[in-house]
């Protein structure tokens, strides 16, 4: 079991890697409404690394000492769907960098620009939906009494 001094500096680190992922998408959004130049794909590239740094850690700093504990700990029934959640982390992480190395096969980025700006808002949707479907299971179950009656 983790003490409490421990718990404070991981959430302080889960809030710094949110923090900093909550910029880097701002700035992704700025990026994919730039044109279609090679400075904008620059900078580009530069966000998409630092979102593959920061995700992994981010992740990793959820699923440390269990992913969503304090939902499976009220609703072990809702394994199921916590399992789906995690199991995004992959995915997502996967995805971004398929985006990335299409942009570094290219031979032209105003090229490939319109169709990475749809599948890069597309991810970024997902990650989004993500997150809120994570706070949303963690506020249900946190806020959620079930067996109270007369």
């Amino acid at each position: 079991m983790m003490n409490t001094a421990g718990t404070n500096v991981r959430s302080e680190q889960l809030e710094q890697y949110s923090t900093l992922e909550y910029i880097l998408l701002g700035d992704l959004r700025d990026l994919l409404e730039d044109s279609d130049d090679e400075v904008t794909c620059k900078w580009l590239l530069a966000v998409l690394e630092a979102l593959l740094d920061t995700l992994p850690r981010e992740f990793d700093l959820e699923e440390q000492d269990g992913y969503l504990l304090e939902v499976l700990e009220n609703y072990p029934n809702w394994v199921e769907e916590v399992n789906r959640l995690r199991s995004q982390h992959g995915s997502l992480f996967n995805r971004l960098t398929e985006l990335r190395e299409q942009i570094l096969r290219r031979t032209s980025y105003a090229a490939i620009a319109d169709q990475l700006r749809r599948d890069l808002r597309d991810w970024m949707m997902t990650l989004i939906a993500h997150h809120r479907h994570e706070n949303r299971l963690l506020q249900t179950a946190l806020n959620l009494e079930v067996g109270v009656g007369d």
